[in-house]
């Protein structure tokens, strides 16, 4: 069987759905098809987190679209599709059944997948939070109150400690990094994060990993760490990132490396093929260097860039976006702007116990490249227009300064 469309998106995520109502609002008039996997309608990942597990909301609320929103755009989503191959001289994409999709213009959104711990498949007692049928399973398994062990203290981890908190008889979160989100943002503000998980009953195992997670015996987990500890739990959860959906594309002559490679117009290496979301890798020119970002905020953006350049071709847009990230842990939110990292020099510019709020700029080679915020949305959104406008550390503490007025 071999079908036609104009515009082929393969991957129903937020950036799927979000490049196709994007060529709509630029008079698009062509045919636009997406091919999701999975046979959910498109869901909002991050509400996994945020919405469905924390705060216990239906699945329905955490849909993007419901069918007659995608029929009233045109856009035909076919689920349980899944492809398998892509032959860009042919402009084609195969699928597992077999069936070819010509295209005009392709978008690879496919998204990532949990890192898995190769001895811990996702089975009874361990959860990955992917999915919303993952969501689902780890908020019902958390119901009660249970041992919980979180491998991983990063967004995802960190959030389903949050979580499990309020509920859970007992939340320890191993992690083998000095502190929550030291990786990223240094152990100056990862240790503040510590104090938080701490302040809410977590216990945190830092600098330790697991090596193994076995079966009880008696219904429960225990979960075995590089020292020896062993944690006796109910419920493990796996939270330590994860990796692009890009096994689909071997063969297919595209260059991939941890992601779809693109250029400055997220244009990948073959004609009319185009990547946006989490699978997506291009060079940033804000920031002179190549990233690939697994946050909301950029598969919204990203897809709308997309969609300018599939519908106009000469003169495309470049993507140089400053990054941006929420997450939202024991009623506290926490936002990252622009590209920090741990080695970077940290300032604190704002610490004001009264009402917990925080900012700390990143600078590297004498410019601000990066700001961490902790109850501070107002600052921490106008540093990143700052960032954007490549405002010098004096242009930006002015700015900043005057937020405090």
């Amino acid at each position: 069987m071999t079908d036609h469309s104009d515009v082929l998106i393969i991957g129903g995520s937020i950036a799927g759905v979000r490049t196709a109502e994007g060529l709509r609002r630029l008079s698009f008039d062509g045919g636009i098809t997406i091919l999701e996997a999975g046979q959910d309608l498109p869901y909002d990942r991050p509400a996994l987190s945020k919405q469905v597990l924390t705060a216990g909301a239906d699945v329905e609320s955490v849909m993007l679209r419901s069918p007659a929103d995608l029929d009233k755009a045109r856009i035909d989503l076919r689920r349980g599709c899944r492809a398998s191959g892509l032959d860009v001289g042919a402009r084609t994409v195969r699928l597992t059944d077999d069936t070819v999709i010509a295209y005009s213009d392709l978008v690879i959104a496919t998204g990532a997948a949990p890192r898995e711990l190769p001895f811990a498949p996702a089975g009874p007692g361990v959860h990955y939070l992917r999915t919303v049928q993952d969501a689902v399973r780890l908020r019902d398994a958390v119901g009660a109150p249970v041992r919980v062990v979180v491998v991983g203290a990063g967004f995802i981890g960190s959030e389903v400690a949050a979580a499990a908190a309020s509920r859970a008889a007992s939340v320890t979160v191993v992690e083998p990094f000095a502190f929550p989100l030291s990786r990223v943002l240094g152990d100056l503000v990862g240790k503040r994060l510590a104090r938080l998980h701490e302040s809410k009953g977590v216990q945190l195992l830092l600098g330790r990993s697991v090596s193994g997670i076995e079966d009880d015996g008696a219904g429960g987990k225990r979960v075995v760490l590089d020292d020896g500890t062993a944690l006796s739990c109910d419920v493990v959860v796996v939270g330590i990132g994860a990796t692009p959906n890009t096994d689909w594309l071997a063969g297919s002559g595209l260059h991939v490396a941890d992601g779809v490679v693109c250029d400055e117009y997220c244009r990948a290496d073959a004609p009319n093929v185009f990547a946006a979301g989490d699978v997506a890798r291009w060079p940033n020119p804000l920031f002179t260097e190549s990233m690939r970002i697994e946050h909301w905020t950029n598969a919204v953006e990203q897809a709308g860039i997309v969609a300018w350049n599939i519908t106009h071709p000469d003169a495309p847009r470049a993507y140089a976006p400053v990054p941006y990230v929420w997450s939202d842990q024991y009623g506290t939110r926490l936002q990252i702007v622009g590209r920090p990292r741990a080695d970077d020099e940290v300032r604190i510019v704002l610490d004001d116990p009264a009402d917990d709020s925080m900012v700390a700029l990143y600078l590297r080679d004498q410019g601000v490249v990066g700001a961490f915020g902790l109850n501070a949305p107002s600052r921490i959104l106008a540093l990143r227009r700052s960032l954007a406008a490549r405002a010098s550390l004096e242009e930006i503490m002015t700015a900043f300064d005057s937020t405090l007025v």
